[in-house]
């Protein structure tokens, strides 16, 4: 200001000079003009008193606004309920917050009241220095836990009530966390008052059983999209992207699906892309076609009706194998690299699906003999059946010439005749949709429970093994007819019932 009167500076000059606001300086300008001060004065007294001098000229006090003053005049209540009820400035704020005492934020309120216990002479109130929280046992688990936890949240709840527990003060807990320690005591005071429900904490939803059910729908309705090539939804692509997914589901549906949901429900059920190019797309073109026609006959079968699903398992070598088993922990199973093979199996098999019956024996090739063999010897087992429907995949043996005039031979009627055996009616499944060729499942099931971490001795040991599990899963469904699957049998892939949506080969033993 002196160098503004003195040097004719102007306003803005004089407030870059001194840091201060240019309505400072105008306000500490215009003061001077209105008093009755010298430059001589401005030199000789002090900051404090010059700026009583100009705004106070008279010794008036500035006046205070009604509210302040209402606020003052409380404050001697306000004080005796932190010291005698033990409450910190907070819990009061918020009491008189809620009954409308006050209209001031937490900070002026704290600042008035620090101000009032200096001006009475008391110290001044460390809002770091509170009581520390008494955690119950029972919380004790879930307060560490939560302090291991991902979620930073319930790590710096976590974090808070333990430390507090200990006597930590809330700046130190604040700085730790990185939080203001207004919140640390908010969290000890939520606490304290209404256990530890009261906290502020994400915690998981339970899912209805209607939205678990909406969720299992369109996992179905997904796994059905991707056995088909995306060019049956006009998408112009050869194999299928999670955003040509979404597309198709919403075409075929009429609602729309996040691609973030389809990658989560596709990583929980197992499926990698480079299973969806290898091994879950049909590309025939009457895919629709020949699945309509398998699932109506399935629908529709009678109960002197049987339907088969048939397949070949191997070549596969009899050799020390690896797999998952139980050791102890500081053990290194290990298995030879190189090792010389005792023999090799081909096992082919019929699996009926209304009674879950394996019916199997030991083939040298796999060719169409070895089909026109199973279809003699089933026709042989349910003579008593007025038809049988096979269905299998599209090998080349599967579909010679000479199986089919042997399936003719044995339709025709001299031969049922003179051996009173059923129809037979093939259901070839689409070409590349072996996934949906259900002993496929058991096949896997076979393989984890037999050949994995095995070692037999010879060929006929392992035929032996091979030949007691297919005899006691056949004599488990006899006695309890159901569907197997997870449930019972443990070890297959997905249930021996045919559905559009699974996938029943394990390509690691195919």
């Amino acid at each position: 200001m002196y160098f503004s009167v003195a040097d004719n500076f102007n306003k803005s000059q004089t407030a870059t000079r001194l840091r201060i606001a240019r309505s400072s300086a105008t306000k500490y300008i215009q003061a001077f003009k209105t008093s009755e001060l010298t430059l001589t004065d401005v030199e000789n007294v002090g900051s404090a008193k010059l700026a009583k001098l100009l705004f106070f000229p008279n010794n008036r006090r500035p006046t205070q606004s009604g509210r302040k003053v209402k606020f003052l005049n409380r404050l001697e209540s306000v004080h005796s309920r932190i010291e005698h009820d033990c409450l910190s400035i907070l819990d009061v704020w918020s009491e008189e917050v809620a009954t409308q005492q006050t209209a001031y934020k937490y900070s002026q309120f704290s600042s008035l009241y620090t101000h009032w216990r200096v001006a009475q002479g008391m110290r001044r109130r460390s809002s770091a220095k509170r009581n520390a929280v008494s955690v119950k046992p029972v919380d004790i688990p879930i307060l560490k836990r939560w302090r291991l936890s991902h979620d930073r949240r319930k790590w710096e709840v976590g974090i808070a009530l333990l430390n507090s527990s200990m006597g930590v003060s809330s700046l130190e807990i604040a700085r730790k966390i990185e939080r203001s320690h207004r919140t640390v005591e908010k969290w000890c005071l939520l606490y304290e008052h209404d256990g530890i429900e009261s906290l502020p904490v994400r915690r998981l939803r339970k899912s209805s059983e209607e939205a678990l059910a909406t969720i299992r729908a369109k996992k179905e309705r997904l796994i059905k999209i991707i056995h088909e090539n995306p060019k049956a939804y006009n998408i112009n692509r050869a194999s299928w992207s999670l955003r040509a997914l979404a597309d198709a589901y919403h075409k075929t549906h009429g609602e729309r699906i996040s691609v973030s949901s389809i990658s989560e429900y596709f990583i929980l059920a197992g499926y990698k892309f480079k299973k969806a190019k290898k091994v879950l797309t049909s590309d025939d073109p009457t895919y629709r076609d020949k699945l309509a026609k398998i699932t109506n006959s399935l629908s529709q079968l009678a109960p002197n009706e049987k339907f088969f699903s048939i397949d070949e398992f191997g070549p596969f070598s009899v050799k020390i194998r690896g797999g998952v088993a139980l050791v102890p922990g500081d053990e290194v199973r290990t298995i030879p690299q190189r090792q010389k093979t005792k023999g090799s199996l081909i096992c082919t098999a019929a699996l009926e699906l209304s009674t879950n019956q394996v019916t199997h024996f030991y083939s040298k090739k796999k060719n169409t003999g070895e089909m026109i063999k199973l279809l003699r010897r089933l026709v042989t087992i349910y003579k008593s059946e007025n038809r049988l429907f096979v269905s299998w995949d599209s090998a080349s043996w599967h579909a010679s010439k000479a199986l089919y005039k042997a399936v003719d031979e044995i339709n025709s009627d001299a031969f049922r005749i003179r051996h009173k055996t059923p129809l037979v009616d093939l259901m070839p499944l689409p070409s590349g949709a072996q996934f949906l060729n259900v002993i496929e499942s058991v096949f896997s099931g076979l393989a984890r429970a037999i050949l994995h971490n095995s070692n037999y001795e010879s060929v006929a040991v392992c035929k032996g093994a091979i030949d007691r599990y297919f005899v006691e899963r056949n004599r488990a469904f006899l006695e309890y007819p159901r569907r197997a699957g997870k449930k019972i049998w443990g070890k297959e892939r997905v249930e021996a019932v045919f559905r559009e949506e699974n996938n029943c080969k394990d390509p690691r033993w195919r």
